[in-house]
């Protein structure tokens, strides 16, 4: 008997495994969650009038993402680099999780009373500082991406956002 333990198969790895995770929860949304939870006009004109056309659209990018991400788990299992740890990556400090926490929570917490577009860029310049990219051009982004977002829910997708109870 060899008693040095075998190499684990090529689709053990984290990426094949949260691609899996991925795909089963698009599954779970885009054929229970969705037509179960979300109700919809019996007639519509258009179908992008259905309250159910936007969760769908993101289910389905989801599932495709997730598909992408098992074939390459499969194809490309992730190396470990020189100098790292076992699993390839350096623990981040603790101030970026910190960060990442923080950028949650103030977008969570302050949507009302900021309104959509500030907190929206508050939580993606907070987002930002916890990367290590350090790109002046990069935080012009923070600022124009939920500022985009916000207008295409609001003008293109008729979604009414609040904008702000401290401005009022």
């Amino acid at each position: 008997m060899n008693a040095t333990p075998s190499s684990p198969p090529r689709w053990a790895n984290l990426n094949t495994l949260l691609g899996i995770v991925c795909l089963i929860a698009a599954l779970v949304f885009l054929f229970y969650l969705v037509p179960q939870h979300i109700e919809q006009a019996p007639r519509l004109q258009n179908p992008l009038q259905s309250p159910r056309w936007l969760p769908t659209v993101a289910g389905w990018i989801i599932l495709l993402l997730s598909i992408a991400l098992v074939i390459e788990g499969c194809l490309r299992p992730p190396q470990p680099e020189e100098g790292k740890g076992e699993t390839g990556q350096d623990r981040a400090p603790a101030w970026r999780w910190l960060l990442l926490l923080v950028a949650l929570a103030s977008y969570w917490l302050l949507f009302e009373a900021l309104g959509a577009i500030v907190a929206g860029v508050l939580a993606t310049v907070l987002l930002f500082l916890a990367t290590p990219v350090r790109k002046p051009w990069l935080y012009g982004l923070a600022v124009l991406l939920p500022w985009l977002v916000c207008l295409l829910f609001i003008h293109v997708l008729n979604v009414p956002l609040p904008s702000g109870s401290l401005w009022e």
